[in-house]
């Protein structure tokens, strides 16, 4: 299952938005308002938003500075949510996340629409920083 979010603009350098992004940290400004919990742990963050179970992702790429990548710290959801960032002018820069999860159909169907709506969250999120 593949989704992705539109592309929005940051207004923050590509270097500046990278940096701000690989502190896990600054993820819970970015994080839905229903967010139960948020826990920072090195390499990686945990989170559960209400209703939903925890989740731990956790960087497994960094290309300065143009993308990030996070995935699933279970074996149970194989999934990778990146981040792309490519520059628009000196102050600003363009961002798109894309969700690439490997789900059965069933599974797929559950989980389409609230990924959906989380992804367009924390990238609309990012447009206010």
């Amino acid at each position: 299952m593949n989704l992705e979010t539109k592309k929005t603009v940051i207004n923050k350098s590509q270097k500046e938005f990278f940096e701000f992004l690989t502190d896990l940290n600054n993820f819970k400004v970015l994080m839905p308002e229903n967010t139960d919990k948020f826990e920072v742990d090195g390499d990686s963050f945990l989170f559960s938003l209400k209703g939903m179970p925890e989740i731990r992702l956790v960087i497994t790429e960094k290309q300065e500075f143009d993308k990030i990548v996070l995935g699933a710290a279970s074996s149970k959801l194989n999934f990778n949510l990146t981040v792309a960032i490519q520059v628009v002018t000196e102050n600003s820069c363009e961002a798109q996340l894309l969700f690439k999860g490997d789900f059965n159909p069933m599974m797929a169907m559950m989980v389409k629409s609230p990924l959906q709506k989380f992804i367009d969250t924390l990238t609309n999120n990012a447009s206010k920083l």
